[in-house]
């Protein structure tokens, strides 16, 4: 018999596909094929499985190798195959045991010195191997440690195709070789940030906790200089570290765009795109291999979008479909990929183009035709998915020379937002929503849920007087039912309507 098998993954956005690799030998004109629907770089697996053999004392056979990737109708894409590739040739030639390999996922990147180099997507790849019930995976040494967070199955680390070689039967020295590291991938994690810090802003802090409570989008409009960022970069520190399943869905997301894991974080992501970035770099890109935009990478964590006026219409409306479902689809001609992208919205943007509109003591040098293009830039059906607008103003001198400081630190904070999250859930319980962001509003509006019509009145008439859309009602009451949860109380009353209606329409509504 001079067919042998073994198995690799095909990522099709976060979800593994496990591939059949077969090698067959035939009696024809010597030549090297892989059929199966590869892309440009599986299909030059060939030149570098042949010289990581050679250089690897491992000679093919100097016959017709055809290797098949089955499912012959899923696209395949990247170097990743390379391993299982050089593994079943070689086991097709008899120089490794074919039983041996049949029971093993290879991945990895071969170079053409025979060193196995590490390759984006490994964490997603072993879940699939994972699930698909396979107990042992072969992975470059560099993505060992994000492979091993998977439980309940068996990692080998190879430096070397020789080592691997080895491991399945073959009798050839193992050279002592440097494993291949993970790229340094710039823009890490930075240090947690202190709400403490933040001086002169008592509503917007709020705000910010309520937005934390509740999973709610927010919107913060001002002034340069005001304070907007400074806000949106520490609502990361005061939301609930992640389970332990949020955060090996984040490490999958981060190990497709290639960034090295060795190990969960707990501490929900934050992306800032610059304003310049494109559809495809927020939504994902690419025509055989779609990798995760800032949208995806944002996932259990918080997006955040300075400037916000400033991107192109495109791509702040491709914000939509995620804000609803909670995923995002790239569809490319033959297949499509779905992504996770639960996320947090956060919004800056000036009030017009030179910022200083409605600034005390500064002079807007801007046309009201320029005004009103600016603020039109976030689209209605866009602005009718922000929870909260707030109004944040410059802080006074006097203030900001003070010694005093914010009262509320971000241990505090994120006290008050776990409690906040833990009445929720409890309410929550019989049905599948855990964040009060997350409950449409049919559910809000009828039954046990539906507030009082004495503490609903100044919120039926903004509706009736068309102040707000049916779907920003239905944004209020996940407001105050979050403030409910924060305070609390069991039930929103009228202030806490009052208090959500404040922050949806914001203060200088």
């Amino acid at each position: 018999m001079s067919t042998a098998r073994t198995w690799a993954v095909a990522l099709t956005g976060v979800d593994g596909h496990l591939v059949e690799v077969e090698a067959d030998l035939s009696n024809q004109t010597p030549e090297f094929r892989i059929i199966g629907l590869p892309d440009k770089a599986l299909g030059e697996a060939v030149q570098r499985v042949h010289n990581a053999c050679k250089n690897a004392g491992l000679d093919l056979p100097r016959r017709r190798l055809t290797v098949n990737l089955s499912p012959a109708s899923l696209p395949k894409q990247g170097s990743g195959f390379d391993l299982s590739i050089a593994v079943s040739t070689l086991a097709a030639g008899g120089s490794l045991q074919r039983q041996s390999i049949a029971r093993t996922v290879h991945i990895g990147e071969l170079g053409l010195d025979g060193r196995v180099r590490p390759v984006p997507g490994v964490l997603p790849a072993v879940f699939a191997a994972a699930r698909a019930g396979f107990e042992r995976v072969v992975v470059p040494v560099a993505n060992a440690a994000e492979a091993r967070l998977v439980p309940g199955i068996e990692v080998r680390p190879a430096a070397s195709l020789a080592e691997v070689a080895v491991w399945h039967g073959a009798d050839v020295p193992v050279p002592a070789v440097e494993p291949v590291p993970v790229p340094a991938v710039e823009g890490g994690r930075g240090e947690m940030l202190e709400l403490a810090e933040v001086v002169g802003q008592e509503d917007a802090v709020d705000a910010l906790v309520v937005a934390a409570a509740g999973g709610h989008h927010i919107l913060l409009a001002g002034p340069p200089g005001a304070g907007k960022t400074m806000l949106a970069r520490r609502l990361p520190g005061i939301l609930p570290q992640l389970s332990e399943e949020e955060a090996l869905e984040v490490a999958s997301i981060r190990s497709l765009t290639g960034q090295p894991i060795t190990g969960l974080d707990l501490v929900a992501p934050l992306e800032a795109p610059h304003h310049s970035a494109s559809v495809a770099a927020l939504v994902g890109g690419g025509s055989r291999v779609v990798r995760p935009g800032a949208i995806v990478r944002a996932h259990r964590g918080v997006l955040f979008l300075d400037e916000a006026a400033e991107f192109s219409r495109v791509a702040l409306d491709a914000l939509r479909q995620p804000l609803e479902s909670g995923a995002i689809e790239v569809h490319r001609a033959g297949f499509h990929a779905r992504f996770p992208a639960r996320f947090q919205l956060v919004l800056a943007m000036n009030p017009c183009p030179c910022g200083n509109y409605g600034v005390r003591g500064a002079e807007c040098v801007c046309p009201s035709l320029a005004i009103r293009r600016y603020a039109g830039r976030l689209s209605g059906p866009l602005r009718d998915r922000i929870d909260i607008e707030l109004q944040v103003a410059r802080v006074a001198a006097a203030r900001a020379t003070a010694a005093e400081r914010a009262g509320l630190t971000t241990a505090q904070a994120r006290e008050r937002v776990i409690a906040a999250r833990e009445r929720a859930a409890f309410r929550l319980a019989a049905t599948p929503w855990r964040l009060n962001a997350e409950v449409p509003g049919t559910w809000l509006r009828h039954g046990e849920q539906r507030i009082d019509a004495a503490a609903r009145g100044p919120l039926d008439r903004a509706l009736e007087r068309g102040v707000l859309t049916l779907r920003g009602y239905d944004r209020v009451l996940r407001l105050a039912w979050t403030m409910a949860d924060l305070a609390g109380i069991d039930r929103p009353g009228r202030d806490e309507i009052g208090r959500a209606l404040y922050l949806k329409r914001g203060s200088g509504s």
